[in-house]
């Protein structure tokens, strides 16, 4: 046998092994995921059985070149249960939607190891805790939707940021200044205090901003009337005090100041 034809050999018997290696894990993941689930009242999770390919399980998509598993979407199920620390070995994936289910206790530090995660969806459940630190690992996360859940813990990241209706505190993070490319920002129904940064005037792709309902506080920053591409913007239920900008955007714009005690200022843009 020559060496060259060995070495194919060994190459082919090596990959096979790892690709192999590779299914068995995220098989195993989904697995310890199925266990965790305490309630399914639409069937949703019935294909997960051994007579069929985890790939083809309900709200599993799994890449076409080497079987891993890239998708697992869950939404709107009403599943109830928690989330498995075991979703942190599914190293492919790019998209978790489990909104609008009942999973509860704590969202797993283990979903920071998900490097390749671009849309994260946990929205309209019932998560408590802080919302683990290393999210920010996800390098190249771009939604992050968190709403509707008893969350605490900082903040840091994205293109899309919905973390409303939870019961995030202390002043708004400075970091978030730095993701130019953010597009829609809800940060309703919390209790961040403090003023409005004045670092968040670097977030001119902005679409969609949502500051109500907190406790924020000192004047309407001016530079929200230079976001141009805004269409969107509701401050109201806040301690915001002295006039509401007047120039650039603003001066397209319909405001109505509703209430003498907390300052309401509900912005629709042209």
């Amino acid at each position: 046998m020559s060496l060259l034809l060995l070495f194919l050999q060994v190459t082919v018997f090596c990959f096979s092994i790892t690709l192999h290696g590779g299914n068995e894990t995220d098989k195993l993941s989904l697995i310890a995921f199925r266990a965790q689930i305490i309630g399914d009242p639409f069937g949703a999770m019935n294909s997960w059985n051994e007579s069929v390919h985890f790939c083809e399980w309900s709200g599993v998509t799994c890449g076409r070149r080497h079987q891993r598993v890239v998708e697992l979407d869950l939404h709107s199920y009403r599943l109830v249960g928690s989330l498995s620390p075991s979703i942190g070995n599914l190293s492919f994936l790019r998209v978790l939607n489990l909104e609008n289910n009942s999973f509860g206790h704590n969202i797993p530090q283990e979903l920071g190891q998900l490097f390749r995660l671009q849309m994260l969806r946990l929205g309209i459940n019932s998560f408590s805790g802080e919302i683990p630190v290393n999210i920010s690992s996800c390098s190249n996360l771009l939604n992050l939707d968190l709403e509707r859940n008893n969350l605490t813990g900082k903040l840091e990241n994205l293109g899309k940021l919905d973390v409303s209706k939870n019961r995030l505190s202390g002043e708004i993070p400075l970091g978030l200044g730095s993701c130019t490319s953010l597009e829609f920002l809800d940060l309703g129904e919390n209790v961040f205090e403090g003023f409005i940064p004045k670092s968040l005037s670097s977030l001119r792709a902005l679409d969609a901003l949502d500051l109500s309902h907190n406790n924020l506080s000192g004047q309407i920053p001016k530079f929200l009337g230079n976001f141009k591409l805004l269409k969107s913007l509701n401050l109201s239920f806040n301690d915001f005090e002295g006039e509401v900008p007047m120039q650039g955007a603003f001066g397209n714009a319909m405001w109505f100041p509703l209430q003498e005690t907390r300052s309401f200022v509900e912005v629709y843009l042209c």
